[in-house]
């Protein structure tokens, strides 16, 4: 497809197939309606259909086609408004209450993949905010956004070059890209193996006490409904108050374009600077090639004549940061943005829930939304329903520490697995790998798996005390003095040594 076509096809639609699924043709009693089969619906269905809940989920059109289908697939964290924006509105632990609670999203993603065994692409990598290409090389405040984030516990470290752009950024370590479509297509399957419902073609429509649905001239009737329509409809809730609630959001237009270059040309990370409209890049990592995602020119929707020339710039642009690129694909999406940066998640109406305005975190805080609802649904705790309140008044700083007053909570007993370890330099261990650390005037062995969790034991070998060293490609702990081998774990793999690796503190 070349890159001057009128065809606006995600990328993500021309390199996935979907399972496809039946019109409503009859009536149906369900505990739980959920309208909307993008990433939001879709989790907060799995959620549900795990703990035994029954649930149907209709879409007017496919399934992750419409606003899911043409995100641009940045999984971060990192928010649109800069962190220290953040602390200076909602204070420190709101703020850091923020992303970490994308940070949970992002896990529990990881986290269903495997569950499920869905191939989704799916891959940890580093994400930089950087100066912009085309501006002078100024630090932007990136030094202190840097210190700010790493007070907070949080992977950052200031670079003075970003790979690729070579302009000064923060290094945010443990982001995150996978193959959206791909990994929705792994969590329908999913929701139909626990006993779920989808059906595309399925429009809702005239919403009712009971509360109701009528979806293709059939009645759905449930106990409660969730609106993951990205754009929430009217459902429950009336004119009046959807009305009103709909001048708190500001819809935005957002272009993308996409093309191959060889296989490994640049890093697999996730870019996007700190222009106002910003623009992001990513890689889509294939055997023989990698696609390189590149979008940004936002505006408000409706209010640009030429959008032409704004995937005609993007290209321009890509082609000075890539020369020679394959220009494959162009599309659009739309992003809506909220007075305080903050998305609206959770109840709006008795018996219906639903979430908007996550800004350029369209999958993370998608996720998270879809968490969250589920959790209300089934009266479980969530730390961060009154910080995401749909009716949320202005939030006072420093009354609420997140983390101990939500200590129980799984992400949070969890933490570390994915940001803010003890030390500094184990924040440098990356997954699948070992390192040998200084900590507390001892040498200590780190070992940190694929799924985040870190391993420490002594860096002394057993035998005679020599320093052990990390075998990146048999993944051991190898002795350079006399050869004994150790598991990442620390157990023995072959002498001299006959003791583990000792434990530490």
């Amino acid at each position: 497809m070349a890159s001057t076509t009128s065809d606006t096809t995600p990328y993500w639609s021309t390199s996935a197939s979907f399972p496809q699924f039946a019109r409503v043709d009859e009536d149906i009693e369900t505990d739980v309606l959920v309208v909307g089969a993008g990433i939001t619906g879709l989790t907060a269905a799995h959620g549900l259909a795990k703990a035994g809940t029954r649930v149907v989920v209709v879409d007017r059109g496919r399934c992750a086609s419409t606003d899911t289908g043409h995100t641009s697939a940045h999984l971060t964290m990192v928010t649109d408004r800069r962190l220290s924006d953040l602390v200076k509105r909602f204070g420190r632990t709101h703020a850091q209450a923020v992303w970490d609670a994308g940070l949970a999203a992002i896990a529990h993603i990881d986290d269903t993949i495997r569950e499920n065994s869905i191939d989704a692409g799916f891959e940890w990598v580093d994400g930089y905010l950087h100066a912009p290409i085309d501006g002078a090389s100024v630090k932007d405040g990136l030094e202190e956004e840097a210190r700010l984030a790493a007070d907070l516990g949080f992977d950052a470290e200031y670079v003075e070059s970003s790979p690729l752009i070579e302009r000064p950024g923060v290094r945010f370590a443990n982001q995150a890209r996978l193959h959206p479509r791909k990994y929705l297509a792994g969590l329908a399957k999913a929701i139909v193996g626990l006993g779920g419902q989808i059906h595309e073609h399925a429009e809702a429509g005239e919403f009712s006490d009971g509360p109701r649905a009528v979806v293709n001239g059939h009645t759905v009737t449930c106990e409660d409904i969730v609106i993951a329509t990205h754009n929430p409809l009217v459902g429950l809730e009336g004119m009046t108050a959807a009305t009103l609630f709909q001048t708190k959001l500001a819809l935005y237009t957002s272009y993308v374009v996409a093309g191959r270059v060889e296989k490994g040309r640049i890093a697999d990370a996730l870019w996007w600077d700190t222009s106002s409209p910003y623009h992001y890049l990513r890689v889509e990592p294939h055997r023989d090639y990698d696609v390189v995602i590149y979008g940004g020119n936002d505006h408000k929707t409706g209010q640009e004549e030429n959008t032409i020339a704004c995937y005609r710039q993007l290209e321009e642009h890509l082609r000075g940061i890539l020369p020679g690129i394959e220009l494959t694909h162009r599309w659009s999406g739309q992003v809506i943005e909220t007075p305080d940066g903050l998305p609206y998640i959770g109840r709006n109406v008795d018996h219906q829930y639903s979430a908007t305005g996550y800004a350029g975190n369209g999958l993370t805080f998608g996720t998270l939304a879809g968490m969250m609802i589920a959790d209300a649904i089934l009266e479980r705790p969530n730390p961060w329903t009154d910080l995401f309140d749909p009716a949320r008044k202005a939030l006072t700083r420093g009354l609420w520490d997140y983390v101990k007053e939500n200590v129980d909570y799984p992400y949070y007993m969890m933490r570390d697995r994915f940001a803010g370890a003890d030390g500094r330099s184990l924040r440098e261990v990356r997954r699948g790998q070992g390192r040998v650390l200084e900590r507390n005037g001892a040498k200590v062995a780190a070992y940190r798996d694929p799924a985040g969790a870190v391993t420490m034991r002594s860096a002394i070998c057993t035998h005679m005390g020599c320093t052990v060293a990390w075998n990146t490609a048999e993944r051991t702990w190898d002795c350079p003095c006399h050869g004994s081998r150790f598991k990442p774990n620390g157990d023995v793999i072959s002498g001299p040594a006959g003791a583990p690796l000792d434990e530490v503190d």
